[in-house]
């Protein structure tokens, strides 16, 4: 039976139920099928009684076509005599076989239907009617209308939507939802869209397609393609006919038309295509984090790969972030010496596949290998370090140049100097340099052929023992991310054998699939001072290693990880580390001093939960603006230059906010923290002989920096009275006695006070630092959530810095730093900047590589939230003035508590932290517990500075203490926390102040 509202059975249906024919038998047998567009029902009808299906769903949007198909269902099912036909299993078709009223997989959705097979003959309109789907679907609705709702004219927010393929788009979409893994969809396809874009609206959805039919129909003469033609005008694509059924060579939708309009009989490819998930499980979790929300970026995701390899690679990947990014409303506190699971499963591998028995605690995560070269170096600070050729490129210049070998016995910090020199590979040749030189540190790898066995690693590791060397073993290129890894002559030496203490191991993890410029690196090893020192190394000239780069390696390794059986071997039986070495090099007295009297984070022990008032992170919840960003990055494949180059975009952004100038010499250079970038320009300082001045009341991290590298640092005075801000009369007597200043400023927002310094006092210190002819670094890095501005008005600088670079002294110059991860409140995607304006300082910059740029990923969703905010886009700006009123809130209630509790708090008015001095404590004397574990106690006097100790011990609350804020009596802490664990800390101060008193 056919009624005018339904399709009546044509050549598309014909088609169709040819490619279904062309599936084995088996195809259909006893599973759960839906047909999508069932029309009068005939093919889902023809399905139950060819392959017995369990369970058929014929679905229509159109009301009447299921009425129909009901009345063709029993007519089909009953004989002449209205007795049911029972098949050989003992069902009849009315067993098999429901039709229902569904807007495509409506049905199977809200009624938790799991479908093995899903099938369609689905229409591709243009769209004639957008507001066709709008009307009211009623039982009194005119044939026409139900006829057009057949074609579901509307258009589907599918970027195949202007090929007609938006509604198959849609339904494919949800059918990753309801389909089992190894479910099968098979769809037919008109070829106009050429073939192409049709197979490619599936491989981008993560599918295998087979096209198992094609033939040629004929264009409906009643057809108007004049749509198509005007798309063709408009953009590059053309669209497939051909002239009659038997013409084989292709024409656009141009000469279809006018060939059509001449009285020729155009026509097109029809085919039916069969498509499975090629990683099911993954593919759905991707589709599920879309759907809660994101469906905008659904367009960019591409999961159509052409090499296997790398399609198992990415797809889980992306399924991880999905899950990261909605499972969790913030990114979570990670300790410097890299992501505790990331380390676990870094020590898994090497456990499993290489038998090592490591544990996270002997493994330390840089941000790459240079890094870690570097960073390793600059801690033992050694008169002499030999360094294998091939890892020299990212060493300063200065290291490489020096010829100062021998010791010369002077104090003079200037002729401190670190010397390389360049070694061949070759582990003889390397050797030979290092019975001769001496040097303190080694650092090499090794040829391809000797890393075969362990001799040249035994062969090294004795030589340098012999005579007091430290030795870092670079095995990248080694190392395999692979179930079948190769064999390792490093790898199988420590199988059997401990590392000893004078030794460590590098590895950068580079070998992906998918990027070529995702790095991220560890060092290995077994001696617990040098793990500690390393992290905390890292922690002071880095900041935290690049989240989401943990997270690429952390799954690539999980995937390796996940399909064998846990603890299955036995632990290796290692030997110690044999004979004893001469005394080795330690740490560098600069960083014993940094490491030992900074306050850095503290490490949590197992199954503790500390909270965390002394880092600058936010743990606020993410804008979901700044989740499609991340998770966009990565779902795009061949991002263009264009797309995250993001220079125009920040030098609008300085622009705007602070009225920065540039211009055409100006140098733009990226990290991913700006902390890296900071130090960076310590070192320029310390190289042009100049001295780093402070504001009393700077951030105690990047004073501690600037420690480490060694750099002559000069406090300047600040006030109470002027809430510890720089004046530029107290700033004009410290320069007087200054040669060569550089001087460090935080604002708009001050960290760690969150005061702000308005515009006229900018300008007045930066007229003061142009008079004495000093360096600036503005550092913006904490600027951005201001919540008490209404009488700041914002800052201005082109006017007054373009008028001071006429007036000031030649060697006045203002570099700007900045971060954008604060601001952003973005937690994962860490991104700093810096702007010089001064050829020669870039210059100098560049003598010192080594820098962790920001992978492709983090540069286009910084580029994108970037044009949010400057288009005021109302999803971004308004989360984040959510969150500036939510911190306007947490100030108040903190500073009420501190004053409730005895605190002389400092009322911050922007940023994440303020100050305050514990008054009531002071000169009190209070127990305190060693660990939580023992009932042992020791009494301590309170001061300034052990009341960090004092509160952590007593209630796990960490805060930095007058010794990170350099303001006597002054306590730093910060309250960008997740909800409930802002609310634990505010109990946790008032649990404090209970202590005391009892």
């Amino acid at each position: 039976m056919v009624i005018p509202s339904i399709f009546v059975p044509e050549d598309w249906s014909f088609t169709f139920y040819e490619g279904l024919n062309r599936h084995q038998d088996s195809i259909f047998k006893d599973r759960t099928v839906a047909e999508l567009g069932c029309g009068n029902g005939w093919i889902s009808i023809a399905i139950s009684e060819k392959w017995m299906p369990s369970k058929v769903y014929g679905l229509d949007i159109n009301p009447r076509a299921v009425k129909v198909s009901w009345i063709n269902l029993y007519l089909n099912a009953l004989d002449e005599k209205g007795q049911p036909i029972y098949d050989e299993e003992k069902k009849t078709l009315l067993d098999r076989v429901e039709f229902h009223e569904s807007d495509l997989l409506s049905y199977c959705r809200e009624n938790g239907i799991q479908l093995e097979r899903i099938v369609g003959c689905i229409p591709q309109i243009l769209n004639p009617n957008p507001d066709a789907m709008s009307k009211m679907i009623t039982e009194n609705a005119s044939e026409e209308f139900l006829h057009s709702l057949s074609n579901y004219c509307a258009l589907q927010g599918f970027v195949e939507d202007q090929f007609g393929l938006g509604l198959i788009a849609r339904a494919v979409e949800e059918g990753i939802a309801v389909i089992k893994p190894m479910g099968i969809m098979i769809f037919n396809m008109g070829g106009r869209p050429g073939q192409a874009v049709c197979k490619r609206l599936f491989e981008r959805r993560g599918f295998h397609v087979n096209k198992i039919w094609q033939t040629k129909v004929l264009q409906a003469a009643d057809t108007d393609i004049s749509a198509l033609v005007q798309i063709e005008k408009n953009s590059p694509h053309r669209f497939e006919f051909f002239m009659g059924l038997s013409g084989d060579q292709p024409i656009c939708a141009r000469t279809a038309w006018a060939y059509g309009k001449a009285g020729g009989r155009i026509s097109h490819a029809l085919s039916v295509y069969s498509c499975q998930l090629r990683q099911p499980n993954q593919v759905k979790t991707i589709f599920e984090f879309l759907k809660n929300g994101y469906h905008e970026i659904s367009s960019s995701l591409d999961l159509s790969f052409e090499d296997d390899s790398v399609a198992d690679e990415k797809i889980p990947i992306l399924a991880y972030i999905a899950t990261v990014l909605k499972e969790s409303s913030f990114f979570p506190y990670e300790p410097p010496a890299g992501n505790k699971r990331f380390r676990n499963l870094i020590a898994s591998f090497m456990k499993t596949y290489h038998h090592i028995p490591l544990n996270a605690d002997n493994v330390v995560v840089f941000p790459s290998r240079a890094v870690a070269i570097e960073n390793a170096l600059r801690l033992f600070s050694p008169r002499l370090a030999i360094v294998d050729e091939h890892l020299t490129r990212h060493l300063p210049r200065q290291w490489l140049t020096s010829l100062v070998i021998e010791s010369t016995g002077s104090d003079n910090p200037s002729e401190d100097i670190l010397t390389i020199i360049e070694a061949p590979r070759q582990s003889d040749l390397m050797i030979e340099l290092i019975k001769k030189l001496k040097p303190q540190v080694v650092v090499t790898g090794m040829a391809h052929f000797e890393a075969v066995t362990s001799a040249a690693f035994e062969h090294l590791l004795g030589v340098t023992r012999e005579i007091g060397s430290r030795l870092f073993l670079d095995i990248s290129d080694h190392f395999e991310l692979s179930s079948l890894p190769g064999s390792s002559g490093v790898l199988k030496y420590l199988a059997g054998t401990q590392l000893p203490s004078h030794a460590a191991i590098i590895c950068g993890l580079v070998k992906n699939q998918v990027y070529s410029d995702m790095e991220v690196a560890f060092i290995i090893s077994e001696e617990e001072a040098i793990f500690k020192a390393l992290s905390k190394t890292v922690e002071v000239l880095q900041g935290i290693t690049a989240p989401m780069s943990q997270y690429y390696y952390g799954c690539l390794f999980h995937e390796l990880l996940a399909f064998q059986l846990a603890d299955r071997r036995l632990p290796a039986e290692r030997e110690s580390q044999k004979g004893n070495s001469v005394e080795m090099i330690g740490f560098a007295s600069s960083a014993i001093s940094v490491l030992n009297n900074s306050e850095l984070s503290i490490t949590e022990e197992e199954n503790t939960s500390l909270i965390h008032m002394d880092v600058d992170q936010s743990f606020l919840p993410v804008p979901s603006a700044v989740k499609a960003a991340i998770f966009e990055g990565f779902a795009r494949q061949n991002l263009s230059e264009s797309e995250i180059d993001v220079t125009s975009s920040i030098k609008q952004f300085i622009k705007s906010n602070y009225g920065f100038p540039t211009d055409r010499s100006s140098e733009f250079i990226y990290a991913d923290s700006s902390l890296a970038l900071f130090n960076k320009v310590v070192l320029c300082c310390i190289q042009e002989g100049g001295t780093l001045c402070f504001p009393v009341g700077s951030n105690g991290t990047y004073i501690s920096a600037a420690k480490f590298l060694k750099a002559n640092i000069l406090n300047i005075p600040t006030k109470s009275d002027k809430g510890f801000k720089m004046t530029e009369k107290i700033l004009s007597e410290v320069l007087e006695t200054v040669n060569k200043p550089w001087v460090y400023i935080s604002g708009p927002t001050i960290n760690p006070t969150g005061l702000l310094y308005s515009n006229e006092e900018i300008e007045n210190i930066l007229s003061t630092c142009a008079k004495f002819g000093a360096r600036v670094v503005i550092d913006t890095s904490f600027s951005g959530l201001e919540f008490e501005s209404k009488s700041w008005g914002g800052w201005d600088l082109e006017v007054s810095l373009l008028k001071l670079s006429y007036s000031g002294k030649p060697s006045f110059g203002v570099s700007l730093l900045g971060g954008l991860s604060l601001k952003m409140l973005s937690g994962a995607p860490k991104f700093g900047f810096l702007v010089l304006n001064q050829s020669h300082l870039v210059d100098t910059f560049y003598s010192f590589p080594g820098l962790c740029k920001p992978h492709i990923t983090v540069k286009y969703a910084i580029k994108k939230l970037l044009g949010l905010r400057e288009q005021k886009s109302g999803n971004l700006v308004d989360a984040i003035a959510e969150q500036i009123k939510n911190l306007r809130c947490r100030s108040k209630r903190l500073k009420e508590t501190l004053e409730k509790c005895g605190w002389d708090v400092l009322e911050s008015c922007a940023g994440v932290s303020l100050v305050a001095k514990p008054s009531a404590y002071l000169n009190k004397v209070v127990k305190l517990k060693h660990s939580p574990e023992d009932d042992a106690t020791y009494e301590v006097k309170l001061d300034d500075i052990n009341i960090r100790e004092a509160i952590l011990k007593a209630t796990g609350l960490c805060i930095n203490s007058s010794s990170w804020t350099g303001i006597p009596g002054y306590c730093r802490l910060t309250f960008a926390l997740e909800e409930s664990e802002f609310e634990r800390a505010l109990d946790c101060i008032v649990k404090f102040k209970d202590i005391i008193s009892n």
